[in-house]
């Protein structure tokens, strides 16, 4: 009893002493020293923040012993940083300066939470709202406005991101914080995530295995959750969006509160979308597609403790576009469809100690994908009952057993500790792993029932200096992946018992420097691997989405890459100007090769592995001339060339060059505020050097615009926004479109209404 009470009494001393840990002060305007309300404080370390009041003052209480960045930011002015020791009241006068260039973010995906000028590595950010404001109706398709990046598409409702050339299971994607495992290795598998509930995007350029182990060899997409309330606040909103060419609806609502230490948000989405209509009219069959989702979250901030527990499940019904054939406005896809259930749930956690910290994320996924499929081709009817079927396979399409049926179950968890800063080093202890399964119950069997475990261990450190930093990091990673036999010995889908294992040691390096407080230089040299994934290693069935059969090769090794990255960035209060280059040796690279033969009417196709280097990068400037800061004229232009090492053969999916010019302005005012208006014009270049079974595709030009504002109608914000793609109804394909050997085009003009509503 006495140890009890000695107990009790030692965790309240220690309470009240940090409770007396804070950080107040004022914002001001360097040069005005007017006071600035409503700017956001915020400890990305802590996840806790707030805003000062109408006087421009601020405190932060209840703050762990130790030494944190604090941010402190506000729509108009340059974004400060600077590191806090936090031991007692601490008393912090900020002056920030006006500026015509965005607001700077902390970066998320890499470990030491810094601003992207003060970022060792080079990372892309965009905002989901802004992202929103160019009319995508999807994720995937909003992200292809961040230079660098593209999407492999069938059709509007299917896409998965291609970063600088590399796709599929060469591209991690992470959700609140955990990987995402979603059977991307299917070229007909989508993102699998709704942008409702989604604050920014992050991407990683390049190999991030030092960070995220196998599956990282070509970059990151890392999707960052939206945020809590701020502290003893509650807040909602809801938005609604129109798009006149899929006469789709997309609709989401949301609401977050938080007290002293108690957090809660939760967020509905819906949407719906017919088929879509190319530049000549024509509606491209079954590319209808309908999806819900729900996300929620719980969080717990104590002292020297934080938590916080996500949950999102997605149901999306997509259909498989194949060939043009009925024409109308239904939107319950037709036969072929997939029917995919996702559900995440992750719990990200920090414990905090003197001058040191602990991070414990853990992840479950749950991905039921289904696909049904037409039993009775068209082609085995004449072409006069050709419609009739189609009308009945849309009749009873919801009533057919599914041909396809994989689950897989993925955990992970990712500990990372932050050692005690150390002189300037400031180093992180890491271990990683994944634990999945994949089972089988439909009468199709893609990939046989396997079960797959990760570890890996890291260890990188960041060392500052007063005009430059260095990062350095080691990595050692493991994979056993083990298959059970599937079929009859002897069949055409016989796939044998697999049993493998594959490792690889990692490193990365990288060094920053400021040159005459304008130029920011990066240098960036890693190693990446890929362990080649259960379709590569055994396949053995037709793909009636791809129209080939494809046979796996047990005998794949580890693709091994080094990549080399240079970028230089110069900005002042008129222009920001970048440019990015990179150099991609991949050794062992896995592609699929035509055989010659034919199974079933169709091409075989093996997978084999060959060196290979991919090269090129992005330019681009951004022009706001002062006192014009309301004028902003953006240009970009992006290149990637792919081939292997040993020959002149061209690797495919490579996206072609792009060049796209922004004109934008921007106007504030009392009843109508954040008022905006763009227009943009993006070229798309000849592809000329394609893959063996590619085509070359023609290059087009695409006109988009928009505006929006929000206005105040009896004290209630209404933020309106308008946009049209594809202004002109342009008749296009594009190469990394998997529509393009059907001959059917991509999306025609496309007008979004959209309206949002705070509370």
């Amino acid at each position: 009893m006495k140890n009890t009470l000695m107990f009790i009494l030692l965790l309240s001393i220690t309470s009240i002493i940090n409770a007396q840990n804070s950080i107040g002060g004022t914002v001001t305007d360097a040069t005005t020293n007017n006071k600035i309300p409503y700017a956001t404080i915020y400890l990305p370390q802590l996840e806790k923040g707030t805003s000062t009041n109408e006087d421009g003052t601020f405190i932060l209480e209840s703050l762990p012993q130790g030494t944190y960045k604090i941010v402190v930011s506000s729509i108009g002015f340059k974004t400060f940083s600077k590191d806090v020791t936090v031991n007692g009241a601490i008393k912090l006068d900020v002056q920030i300066a006006p500026s015509a260039i965005e607001m700077e973010e902390v970066i998320v995906s890499t470990p030491f939470h810094k601003l992207q000028s003060e970022n060792v590595m080079k990372v892309e950010r965009q905002s989901m709202e802004e992202l929103k404001t160019k009319g995508a109706m999807t994720l995937s398709d909003g992200i292809t406005d961040i230079s660098g990046v593209e999407s492999v598409s069938t059709g509007v409702g299917i896409g998965k991101p291609v970063i600088r050339g590399l796709s599929s299971n060469r591209v991690l994607v992470y959700t609140q914080g955990v990987r995402l495992e979603n059977q991307q290795f299917g070229g007909e598998h989508g993102l699998g995530v709704n942008d409702a509930g989604i604050e920014s995007v992050e991407v990683i350029k390049g190999p991030a295995t030092l960070l995220y182990g196998s599956d990282a060899l070509g970059g990151v997409l890392y999707l960052n959750p939206e945020k809590f309330a701020i502290q003893n606040s509650t807040e909602g909103d809801v938005n609604v969006n129109y798009f006149t060419n899929t006469e789709g609806v997309t609709a989401n609502g949301g609401f977050k509160t938080s007290g002293d230490k108690l957090k809660f948000l939760v967020r509905g989405a819906y949407g719906s979308h017919a088929d879509y209509q190319d530049g000549n009219g024509t509606y491209t069959t079954n590319s209808r597609f309908n999806e819900y989702d729900l996300k929620s979250g719980f969080g717990y901030q104590d002292t020297n403790f934080k938590t916080e527990l996500r949950y999102n499940f997605n149901r999306s019904n997509l259909g498989i576009p194949e060939e043009i054939g009925v024409q109308n406005r239904d939107r319950d896809p037709l036969l072929p469809y997939q029917e995919i259930d996702n559900h995440v749930i992750s719990s990200k956690s920090t414990l905090f100690f003197d001058k040191s910290s602990l991070d414990i994320t853990l992840g479950y996924v749950a991905n039921n994908r289904k696909e049904f499929e037409d039993e009775h081709h068209h082609e085995e009817h004449g072409d006069e009952e050709h419609e009739e079927h189609e009308d009945e396979h849309e009749e009873h399409a919801h009533g057919d057993e599914a041909a396809l049926n994989m689950k897989l179950h993925t955990l992970s968890y990712n500990v990372l500790y932050h050692l005690p800063e150390t002189g300037k080093f400031e180093t992180i202890f890491g271990v990683q792993g994944m634990h999945q399964t994949n089972e089988n119950s439909g009468e199709e069997v893609l990939i046989p029932d396997a079960t797959t475990v990760d570890f890996g261990v890291m260890a990188t450190t960041h060392y500052h200096m007063k005009n430059s930093d260095i990062q350095i990091g080691l990595r050692y990673d493991t994979r056993d992946i083990e298959a059970k036999e599937t079929g009859d010995v002897g069949s055409e889908s016989y796939i044998p018992a697999l049993n493998r294992n594959f490792n690889s040691f990692n490193a990365s390096a990288g060094y920053r420097v400021t040159i005459a407080q304008k130029i920011i230089a990066r240098l960036n040299l890693a190693t990446g691997f890929r362990a080649p994934n259960l379709a590569e290693l055994t396949s053995n069935g037709g793909h009636s989405g791809a129209n080939r059969y494809e046979i796996g090769n047990e005998a794949l090794k580890n693709e091994q890459n080094f990549q080399t990255d240079l970028s230089l960035e110069y900005g002042n209060e008129h222009i920001e100007f970048f440019v990015n280059g990179f150099y991609n040796a991949i050794s062992d690279y896995i592609y699929l090769q035509p055989t010659g033969q034919f199974i079933d009417d169709d091409p075989v196709y093996q997978y084999v592995q060959d060196d290979s280097n991919l090269y090129g990068g992005e330019i681009g400037f951004h022009l706001h001339p002062h006192p014009l800061d309301w004028l902003h004229l953006e240009s970009s232009f992006e290149t990637v060339t792919g081939k292997l090492a040993d020959s002149n053969v061209y690797l495919p999916l490579i996206p072609a060059n792009k060049l796209s010019n922004t004109f934008r302005v921007e106007f504030d005012g009392k009843q109508v505020s954040n008022k905006y208006a763009f227009v943009t014009l993006q070229n798309v270049f000849n592809k000329n050097n394609v893959g063996d079974f590619e085509t070359r595709t023609g290059g087009y030009s695409l006109v988009n615009l928009g505006f929006g504002a929000t206005i105040k109608a009896y004290n209630q914000p209404f933020n309106i926004k308008l946009s049209a793609n594809n202004l002109f109804d342009k008749e296009y394909v594009s190469h990394l479109s998997r529509l393009k050997p059907d001959g059917i085009y991509n999306i025609g003009r496309n007008i979004n209404i959209g309206v949002t509503v705070p509370f």
